[in-house]
């Protein structure tokens, strides 16, 4: 392989040696059924106590949910993903100008996960975007094509509209009040990850993203309609979670964990790959601001317990994340309280 990405429009026909997994650590896909019970929650349901009590149980039982009606617009989406679609389109020459493996760098294309620490690599390429404050970090986005930063930050506005609703409804699901969760992260940061996972020719072999919880507190994700590609940890079970129209899978993240103490559960995901179709999904993350402090307020904490986690702030936490891989030990493991 000479190309540092693998969206080269170029058909392989064996998988790379370093993709190949070691055997005990494939994805089995021929053992893993659909989740047939995904909560799908309504948010234009007029009975807020309704969605609140659904958000709470799917956030305690499962870790993630979807969410119908949510107000970001259809020709909104259908323009994210044709922009997104165009921009894994253009000649791989003209992508490379944007290449990074610094995961530090606000805007990069890149792939795999961390290229320069893992030993074996994952069948993704992907756009990885700083986006708030918007006028910060859209000069420097791709100008080609030429309606990706107008079409990307309307895009962006929308969802982090939904995320701040999403965010309401799980503090008054916790029984806090709803603005609680937004205070705690002040002002909030949020990145936006364009994947791609073109065809690959192996697939029970190699994964899109291997087995992870997402460090920061919320996952606003919308999948590819056409190409399944996310499974989700359930009792010990992996399991596919396949698109709904118009619906997104929201995740609940690392932060919304320790902010719970441990009554949310941040869900373990991965995302395999098509042995004869690319595929697209485009994650947005709402994550707290580097000096947040992350710590559960004290009616989450029963009587004579401590807090599940220590303090710590989501700078620290990130950069915890970052230095290791993305399948060693869970990174909140490392926060526990002994």
């Amino acid at each position: 392989m000479d190309a540092k990405v693998i969206s080269t429009g170029t058909r392989y026909s064996s998988l790379p040696e370093s993709y190949i997994r070691p055997e005990s650590d494939r994805p089995r896909l021929s053992e893993v059924s659909t989740c047939d019970n995904v909560p799908v929650i309504d948010l234009g349901c007029p009975a807020r106590a309704s969605i609140i009590r659904e958000i709470g149980h799917a956030c305690a039982s499962y870790g993630f949910f979807q969410v119908i009606n949510h107000g970001v617009s259809k020709e909104m989406v259908e323009r994210m993903f044709g922009v997104a679609r165009e921009f894994f389109g253009l000649p791989v020459e003209e992508k490379m100008k944007l290449y990074s493996d610094d995961p530090s760098k606000t805007m990069r294309l890149s792939t795999s996960f961390n290229v320069n620490k893992e030993k074996v690599h994952n069948w993704r390429d992907y756009l990885r975007l700083h986006c708030y404050p918007l006028d910060k970090y859209v000069p420097e986005w791709p100008s080609n094509p030429p309606s990706f930063k107008e079409i990307a930050s309307n895009y962006c506005k929308e969802v982090r509209e939904l995320g701040y609703r999403l965010e309401e409804l799980i503090s008054e699901s916790l029984n806090l009040e709803k603005d609680h969760i937004r205070n705690v992260l002040g002002e909030q940061g949020q990145h936006m990850a364009v994947n791609f996972y073109p065809a690959c020719p192996e697939p029970e072999l190699t994964y899109g993203l291997p087995a992870h919880t997402d460090p920061n507190t919320l996952t606003i994700l919308l999948q590819d309609t056409q190409v399944a590609g996310l499974q989700v940890l359930k009792d010990g079970k992996w399991l596919a979670v396949n698109p709904i129209p118009d619906a997104y899978v929201i995740n609940i993240g690392d932060q919304l964990q320790a902010l719970s103490n441990g009554r949310y559960k941040s869900v373990w995901h991965r995302a395999v790959v098509n042995a004869d179709r690319d595929r697209m999904s485009i994650p947005t993350f709402l994550c707290p601001a580097d000096d947040a402090l992350i710590s559960p307020p004290k009616s989450l904490i029963e009587e004579g317990s401590k807090a599940v986690y220590r303090d710590f702030t989501y700078a620290e936490y990130y950069k915890k994340f970052w230095s290791q891989n993305l399948d060693q030990e869970h990174c909140l493991e490392l926060f526990k309280n002994k």
